[in-house]
């Protein structure tokens, strides 16, 4: 028998060494438990054979406005849907290539979730961000309670979480839940050329680096230390490291020309 199942999550491998994620579930890329596998899968995709960097968007639009909600229920239903949440986003966080969520229009609830799972958020002058959940007497379950206080801070994170208000994409950016903010006509554009910009860099020392920064995070500072030691000492078996150094030496700075190993 056929799979009749719609494709709600597509990816793009560039030629520039980006790849580019696009939720597809209209009419406002509801985050169903169909679209968070279809996630899951293709997150899994991209660390199997990771790009030169990584681009999530919505569309033009908006981003995602969060969960299904017609998915909720009780107890049982909700240990489900958090469970792919937390697999859908823990898997898109742990893709070894720089993420750039690229976010036109709303990224509410499960959608600030999943950009908060990037590495860097590019928003559109129109973009606005929140948790909503608490208006529905509930809360986040994808990740917004750690992710969001991690990012700027528990008070602001409270005041999101506690208030569900939104923020438009000047508060993001003063905040720091945003990183970069364009006109709409070019976020697109520009999020992929900022991707591209890592891509051309030496990817395998970014991805030691974010392992460091992220794992790093995660427990003591003296822990963090003794991983970044670790990584530092593994690094220097790539073929990127021989060819930055000798350039840096020969040549000085910014000339290298990295191949990704």
């Amino acid at each position: 028998m056929a799979d009749t199942t719609q494709p709600l999550v597509t990816t793009e491998r560039r030629d520039d060494g980006v790849a580019v994620v696009r939720l597809e579930n209209p009419k406002v890329n509801a985050l169903s438990a169909e679209l968070l596998r279809q996630l899951r899968s293709a997150a899994g995709a991209l660390t199997e054979h990771p790009p030169g960097a990584v681009v999530i968007t919505g569309g033009d639009r908006l981003f995602a406005a969060g969960a299904d909600i017609s998915e909720f229920g009780g107890p049982d239903e909700a240990r489900v849907l958090g469970g792919l949440f937390l697999d859908s986003l823990n898997a898109v966080a742990a893709i070894p290539r720089v993420t750039i969520a690229a976010i036109s229009g709303v990224a509410l609830g499960g959608g600030c979730e999943l950009a908060l799972a990037c590495d860097f958020r590019m928003a559109s002058t129109k973009a606005k961000f929140g948790q909503p959940e608490i208006l529905l007497g509930i809360i986040p379950g994808g990740g917004g309670t750690q992710r969001l206080p991690r990012l700027i801070g528990p008070s602001r994170a409270k005041d999101l979480i506690l208030s569900g208000r939104q923020v438009k994409a000047d508060e993001a950016l003063a905040i720091g839940l945003a990183d970069r903010v364009v006109d709409p006509e070019v976020l697109h554009d520009a999020a992929v050329a900022w991707a591209a910009e890592f891509a051309r860099g030496p990817v395998a020392a970014q991805a030691l680096a974010k392992q460091a920064i992220d794992r790093g995070l995660d427990g003591s500072l003296a822990a963090g230390l003794d991983l970044e030691q670790h990584l530092f000492t593994n690094v220097f078996a790539t073929e990127d490291a021989r060819v930055g150094v000798a350039s840096f030496l020969a040549d000085g700075p910014g000339h290298a020309t990295f191949t990704g190993r």
